[in-house]
C-alpha cells in the first residue's frame, strides 16, 4: 500500500488563465497563483502535525518550485528544503506548447479534433500522451516509501486518478484539477480536501 501523500497542483499561471497548453514550458505563477499556493500551504500546516516526517518533492519547473517554496514557508519550514524529480513534470505538448486550441485551429483547421476524440491517447507533434505520462510516473509512484508532500501538475494528478483509483482513461483525462485544493492519498484512495 502506498504511503500517505499530499499532492498540490502549482498555482495558476498567466497561461492557465489564458487556457494555453503549457506542458513543459517553464512559466511562472501569477499573483492569484501565489495566493492559491499560500492557502494550500496553510491547509497542509493544519493537516501535518510533524513536517519532518515527510519527504518534499516538486517538479523542477519554476511554477511548481515557487508553489512548493510558498507551501513550505506557510508550514513554517525553510523555503528551499525539498528535492526535485523530472519524472513528475507535466505531460509534454510538443509543438502545441504555448498555444490555445483556437490558435491551433487557426493555424491548421481540424488539427485539434484527434485530441478531443481521444484525449488520453493523443500525442501532439513532438509531445507525449497521458498514457506515456502514466508510464513515466509509474516507477516514481511505485518507489514512494514514506510520507510525501508533492507539488506537481494537472496532468500528473489526472494520471494518478487512473493509476490509483482505476478511473477510466477518458474520465481521468478530462478531470478538472483545482489549483486551490489539496489531494490526499491515504489507504490507497484519493480524496480532495
Amino acid at each position: 500500500m502506498p504511503p500517505l501523500c499530499y499532492f498540490v497542483r502549482h498555482g495558476e499561471t498567466g497561461w492557465n488563465a489564458e487556457r494555453r497548453l503549457q506542458g513543459q514550458a517553464d512559466t511562472d505563477i501569477s499573483e492569484h497563483g501565489r495566493d492559491q499556493a499560500v492557502r494550500n500551504g496553510r491547509r497542509l500546516a493544519e493537516l501535518v502535525a510533524d513536517p519532518a516526517e515527510f519527504d518534499f518533492v516538486s517538479s523542477p519547473l519554476r511554477r511548481t518550485r515557487e508553489t512548493m517554496e510558498l507551501v513550505r514557508t506557510e508550514m513554517g519550514l525553510p523555503a528551499r528544503g525539498y528535492r526535485v524529480d523530472s519524472r513528475i513534470m507535466e505531460v509534454h505538448f510538443g509543438d502545441w506548447q504555448g498555444f490555445t486550441y483556437p490558435e491551433l485551429e487557426a493555424r491548421a483547421p481540424g488539427s485539434t479534433e484527434a485530441r478531443l476524440a481521444d484525449k488520453w491517447g493523443f500525442v501532439a507533434p513532438g509531445g507525449e500522451s497521458y498514457q506515456m505520462l502514466l508510464e513515466r510516473i509509474r516507477p516514481w509512484f511505485e518507489a514512494l516509501d514514506g510520507k510525501t508532500i508533492c507539488v506537481t501538475h494537472g496532468g500528473v494528478m489526472r494520471v494518478l486518478f487512473r493509476l490509483i483509483d482505476g478511473l477510466p482513461q477518458e474520465e481521468a483525462a478530462n478531470l478538472e484539477i483545482p489549483q486551490d485544493r489539496v489531494l490526499r492519498l491515504s489507504h490507497a484512495r484519493l480524496e480532495w480536501l
